[in-house]
């Protein structure tokens, strides 16, 4: 038995329309958003009363998925430090292949989103960096060169 893809990445935002913003502006497409009004959420994620709004976003051409949420009831609990190192226990980031990292980057500037170190070239292969976006979140950019 195999596993067949990676569906998505949840990630639990408080501002859904700014997390939003970035990841479309980043290049992801919203395939949807609203209130998630399955019953069966609260068995699979093991709350009682859950109230939540989710959106699905998607890579283009690709089977990659980001999927957010912005839990109402019960409300999201927060793991400090907001600003932890790379070298964290736990999820620190995702990393997306994008056509022109010095556009992209401007264009997420335009979002909030800062440099975590600086723009790296590996060899003669990539631009790699690591951005920091809405509600703290990670994301590594690599531009393929050549």
């Amino acid at each position: 038995m195999a596993v067949k893809r990676m569906d998505n990445v949840l990630i639990v935002v408080e501002d859904l329309e700014a997390v939003i913003a970035f990841f479309v502006e980043l290049g992801l497409e919203l395939e949807g958003s609203g209130p998630l009004d399955w019953q069966g959420a609260e068995r699979v994620v093991g709350l009682t009363g859950v109230r939540q709004d989710v959106a699905m976003l998607r890579v283009p051409d690709g089977p990659g998925r980001v999927e957010l949420a912005k839990f109402h009831q019960p409300k999201a609990t927060a793991p400090q430090p907001w600003n932890a190192p790379a070298n964290t226990l736990g999820i620190r980031r995702m990393m997306f292949a994008v056509d022109d990292l010095e556009d992209t980057l401007s264009r997420l500037r335009a979002h909030g989103a800062e440099l975590v170190g600086e723009v790296v070239r590996y060899e003669d292969i990539y631009l790699l960096c690591y951005v920091r976006g809405p509600e703290n979140i990670v994301v590594g950019l690599a531009e393929e060169l050549g």
